[in-house]
């Protein structure tokens, strides 16, 4: 019979670092919003923060795959998931890994365009739009972009934008494909809430309305009463923007 050296689960400690955490956030953020109300994190925003920060009470995890190779990659976190008294098994290095490789094989354009699209909801957010697709499912849905198309960022950062509105429009409109598409490392679906969905739609338009600004810009004649997107994408794709 094995009899476990402590007296408490790696489960009892993650909920209970949470409720400490949750006391202490409070205490030392009085004049921030602290919501606890979120399963997995507790959300800081306000104050003297400068932007929204999640706190996720977590343990290191060391899989099978970790055991045997030492490589950070395969080493897992298991984070708490409050209501439903569980713990969940995350890859967050592995994750990091896969983005990197298809970021070099795309030119360094998969980051550029994740950095883009970050940016634009940090912006939609304090304009009042609602924007609820955590940084790590925008990455992921860009991780399934057109490889190529990214890569001409090398050349013109405005076909990073290109490639971004034509990648997000087709997943906003294409509910099934959008639903079937996975994390890098296929641990999950991206879009597994009807939040992150429409989150993804949200986001969609606001690209949509940048990149039709932008080509706009680029070409004001030509686009003043065209507003077909393959001349808007054409527009992006072959203009160059002088450096500095």
């Amino acid at each position: 019979m094995f009899v476990s050296p402590i007296s408490y689960t790696p489960l009892s400690a993650l909920q209970k670092l949470r409720l400490e955490a949750e006391k202490i956030l409070k205490a030392r953020f009085p004049a921030a919003e602290v919501d606890t109300s979120g399963s997995k994190a507790v959300k800081i925003s306000g104050g003297s923060l400068r932007r929204p920060v999640d706190v996720v009470p977590s343990h290191w995890h060391d899989t099978v795959d970790y055991q045997v190779s030492q490589a950070e990659h395969d080493r897992g976190i298991k984070i708490l998931d409050k209501k439903q008294a569980e713990t969940l098994l995350n890859m967050p290095f592995r994750h990091i890994k896969l983005i990197g490789e298809r970021d070099v094989s795309t030119l360094f354009g998969l980051k550029k365009s994740i950095r883009l699209c970050k940016n634009v909801k940090s912006d939609a957010i304090n304009e009042g739009t609602e924007i609820a697709l955590p940084s790590f499912d925008i990455a992921s849905a860009m991780y399934h972009a057109d490889q190529v198309a990214l890569a001409a960022g090398n050349a013109s950062d405005l076909a990073i934008l290109a490639e971004t509105q034509r990648h997000l429009d087709v997943l906003a409109r294409n509910e099934a494909y959008a639903l079937a598409l996975r994390v890098p490392d296929g641990s999950r679906a991206i879009f597994d809430t009807a939040a992150k969905f429409q989150g993804l739609i949200n986001l969609s338009i606001e690209i949509d309305d940048l990149a039709v600004e932008v080509a706009k810009e680029q070409n004001f004649r030509h686009l003043l009463n065209q507003s077909e997107w393959s001349s808007i994408n054409e527009t992006l794709r072959k203009s160059y923007i002088a450096a500095a």
